[in-house]
């Protein structure tokens, strides 16, 4: 896209978006205007405005079950909204929150825009963490009442007041078919209340609960609405469907879902994922799009299975929560033409958007995760010296935006430690800007590998095993080593039927990577441990290193 000149100031450069005098870097996406932060609006009301406006048909199907095939319509959805609104105002008040641990059903997105409505924080967490994941997080978030599944349920702390959705009661909840036209927003939310508890992915650290306003998601659905991928005009207009691999509870599935609501799309939901059923879904669904992490991208691109589906109706990926290779983007590519994959990049504390795509040039940019969100800022800060840094060189990205988290619930140091006086968001990873304001992420600044005085990302060396044909994934981990203090090494999948030797594997990296860089020891193993976000956990297999092998101490 050509860069916009409307700024304010003089010295930024249009096309990468830095100005050298405050070393920041803008977006040089058009500005997209906010409601008026004085004005009472919760996240549900501004999103289903967008319905009120659109074309949607009450009959349109909002989500469907991808394995009953059990769908609801729009009409459907905003009774059953309605209704349990209406029945949860006599329970809760604004201001507390709602602890929910439930696989993705159709039941969930209601109760996700019925307690934004109300005023009333969500906070899903993971349906499969263990009884003391459960624990912890609920110690975290203070819930005034749980909703589970009678599968789920037993993992929540005796006392906590529960409700099963999917028990009679719940059901006698969501019946729209009550007389009325529903709650016409009987409670005045702010847009700096508090909407969500959503929990950090903790691939470095315990899992801390980011607390997101109602403001930070109405910025970036505003910005997706303002300015989102143009149809193609020679294509036939066919109603968008898109699949759901993401967990609901995630930052990425949490706003992809509020996002599909309000451009009324429709949603197909599995409760469990599974790579064929996946595929299955398309093909009876005719999914157009599919928001995704880099696994499902490396399965699609890997898998033989994939041709016995027909997945013609599909033209776009949208893949976030972990770097995605550029092999790997161009060996989908190859195998899939008529697909687009769209990247982009954010933390739960920046509401899962920082930097996205927007039009197919820039999607061809598979090394990067696309350029500054709109209304954002960034810093490239250098980690040792606190410097600024211009375009081309590495440091800790920072952000700073609408959409930056309110802080750490029940963790003030925390809080202290991530977000600074200005508001400025230190995110951890080690990034850089081009010329054209691209953005790339090297990796994270906690996992880099310190080989002697050399810092190796563990990334990087990543796509480089992705990209040999009998790797199916990889992961790469620092390892003790007397001498050089960390060594890298790789825990390789191997492709079924290859006898890839670990002097192969070695080789291969080798004769791509600066000598600092190689790979020294390698360990094959059935599958690599993964968030459901599709992050490598690493301290997993870092611990599993340990026990397996002597380290060199």
């Amino acid at each position: 896209m050509a860069p916009h000149t409307h700024y304010p100031s003089r010295w930024i450069d249009p096309k990468s978006g830095f100005c050298p005098q405050t070393k920041t870097f803008h977006n040089i996406r058009p500005p997209v205007p906010l409601p008026p932060l004085s004005q009472p609006l919760s996240l549900a009301e501004y999103t289903l405005s967008f319905l009120q406006s659109s074309a949607t048909a009450p009959t349109t199907p909002v989500l469907i079950d991808a394995t009953s095939g059990r769908h609801v319509s729009y009409g459907q959805f905003l009774a059953q909204f309605h209704s349990l609104t209406l029945s949860l105002r006599s329970l809760l008040s604004k201001g507390q929150v709602a602890f929910i641990l439930s696989p993705p059903s159709l039941h969930v997105p209601v109760l996700y825009f019925s307690l934004l409505a109300l005023g009333v924080v969500v906070s899903p967490a993971n349906p499969i963490g263990s009884q003391s994941e459960v624990a912890y997080q609920v110690r975290l978030c203070k819930p005034a009442v749980a909703f589970a599944t009678s599968a789920t349920a037993h993992k929540l702390p005796n006392g906590l007041t529960t409700i099963l959705l999917d028990s009679p009661e719940f059901l006698s909840l969501i019946d729209g078919s009550r007389p009325g036209t529903g709650p016409g927003y009987p409670v005045e939310v702010n847009q700096t209340d508090s909407a969500a508890i959503l929990y950090s992915s903790g691939t470095t650290g315990r899992v801390k609960g980011v607390i997101s306003t109602h403001r930070n998601f109405i910025a970036l659905i505003a910005g997706m609405h303002a300015i989102r991928l143009q149809p193609d005009p020679n294509e036939p207009v066919v109603q968008a469907v898109s699949m759901f691999t993401l967990p609901l509870f995630h930052v990425f599935g949490f706003f992809m879902l509020i996002r599909a609501v309000s451009m009324g799309e429709t949603m197909v939901l599995t409760e469990r994922f599974n790579f064929e059923e996946m595929l299955r879904a398309v093909e009876r669904f005719k999914v157009t799009s599919m928001p995704v992490s880099p696994p499902v991208i490396v399965a699609l691109a890997n898998s033989v299975l994939a041709q016995k589906y027909d997945l013609s109706s599909l033209r776009l990926l949208g893949c976030g929560g972990a770097p995605l290779g550029k092999e790997v983007a161009e060996r989908f590519i190859r195998k899939f033409p008529n697909v687009e994959i769209v990247q982009g990049y954010g933390l739960t504390e920046s509401g899962g958007g920082a930097t996205r795509m927007i039009d197919p040039e820039e999607a061809k940019n598979y090394a990067s995760v696309g350029r500054l969100a709109e209304n954002m800022e960034a810093k490239i800060v250098d980690p040792e010296t606190g410097e600024a840094l211009p375009p081309g060189q590495r440091g800790e990205l920072w952000l700073r935006g609408p959409t930056v988290m309110k802080g750490y619930v029940g963790d003030d140091k925390a809080t202290a430690e991530t977000l600074d006086k200005d508001g400025w968001l230190k995110t951890g990873d080690l990034c850089y800007f081009d010329d054209e304001g691209f953005i790339y992420i090297v990796d994270r600044l906690k996992e880099l590998i310190k080989y002697k005085a050399y810092q190796v990302p563990p990334a990087e060396l990543e796509h480089i095993l992705q990209s040999h044909p009998d790797i199916a994934d990889a992961a790469v981990i620092p390892y003790p080593d007397e001498e050089a203090g960390q060594i890298p090494m790789a825990y390789v999948v191997r492709r079924p039927g290859s006898n890839i030797t670990e002097a192969l594997v070695m080789d291969f990296v080798a004769k791509q990577v600066s000598p600092y860089k190689k790979i020294r020891r390698v360990s094959f193993i059935n599958s690599i441990p993964k968030s459901p976000a599709g992050k490598i956990l690493r301290r997993e297999l870092v611990t599993l290193a340990l026990s397996s092998g002597s380290s060199k101490l």
